[in-house]
């Protein structure tokens, strides 16, 4: 196959699969509601469960689920013949994905689901199959045809029923009023963890590290504190202890270019005021944010009473890999 050949073909492939998942939205009914409703009251776990490519799928399908609020395992259906049943609580739902709907390993643990009472929703391209009529719900996600020319491999079909049990775990998480704080509380680890949990006061410099000048420091005595720090920055303090400005070292360079010699001058006749500052328990993400705001490389994190107790530097969270 030539270029012209091969893309021509994968983008037949792409209508193909986009084809398929617009025709999930035309039958989008009351069944869709039924099953938001049965995995929204469920007392225990969703339980999901298939074979082969559909198995992969059950997987990412589960993931999604317990990491947006909705209890989820993935069991296989043929460990479940060997004692992986034993996963399975009464107060649990069942959510069954089979394109065939004839799955045999699927079809044998229906009776143990049925025997304690547990719903089944299932997840097929054939409405009229064996598993279907079994469940309690069904979600239609046949397509017309696989974008694999053997009509063999699994690919369109397996796109959309990725895509529905997407649906279902978005639409359940805004049902419960999921929010970033509930994300954050799962994902704990990698970067997305650290925007959505790292807090300022976990990265922010304190006590001894806090680089600090009253009004009437003489200039020079500001810069060595400002140098001693290694931040770039001194917050300068009132005789209260109040945060009344700051002096960067760009400070510094335009006293430098308008007054000549700025060591005849003290803190507060050279700092910048009303300072930027955030309290210590935003998110690390959200100083980023109001430092790229206001194209600044420092904040200082402030008592109720005004009193500077911390600065974070954007080197900081840059470290951290915000």
């Amino acid at each position: 196959m030539n270029q012209q050949a091969i893309l021509a073909r994968a983008r037949d492939v792409l209508n193909i699969e986009i084809q398929g998942l617009l025709s999930l939205v035309d039958r989008l009914d009351e069944n869709f509601c039924n099953a938001i409703n049965l995995l929204g009251g469920c007392s225990g776990k969703v339980v999901v469960t298939g074979m082969g490519k559909s198995g992969l799928i059950c997987r990412k399908i589960a993931a999604t689920l317990a990491s947006t609020g909705t209890p989820s395992f993935f069991l296989h259906s043929s460990d479940a013949l060997h004692g992986d049943l034993g996963m399975v609580m009464k107060g649990d739902v069942i959510l069954a994905v089979s394109n065939s709907g004839e799955t045999e390993e699927i079809l044998k643990i229906i009776p143990h689901f049925k025997r304690h009472a547990l719903k089944m929703i299932v997840m097929t391209g054939n409405p009229e199959s064996t598993l279907a009529k079994a469940a309690d719900v069904i979600l239609d996600v046949g397509v017309r045809e696989e974008a694999c020319p053997l009509g063999l491999a699994p690919t369109a079909s397996t796109t959309a029923t990725l895509a529905m049990g997407d649906a279902l775990a978005v639409v359940l998480l805004e049902m419960k009023g999921f929010n970033q704080e509930d994300f954050a509380m799962r994902h704990p680890g990698g970067i997305l963890g650290r925007r959505l949990f790292l807090r300022v006061e976990d990265l922010m410099h304190r006590g001894d590290k806090l680089p600090l000048v009253s009004e009437d420091t003489p200039i020079k005595d500001a810069l060595f504190e400002i140098t001693s720090k290694r931040l770039g920055i001194t917050g300068v303090v009132d005789g209260g202890g109040k945060l009344t400005g700051v002096i960067t070292d760009g400070d510094l360079r335009r006293g430098l270019e308008s007054k000549g010699d700025i060591f005849r001058y003290n803190a507060k006749q050279l700092m910048t005021r009303n300072a930027k500052y955030i309290a210590a328990d935003s998110l690390a993400a959200e100083a980023v944010a109001v430092m790229e705001q206001h194209s600044i490389t420092c904040l200082f994190i402030l008592h109720e009473d005004g009193k500077p107790f911390g600065v974070i530097h954007l080197h900081d969270l840059l470290k951290a890999g915000l």
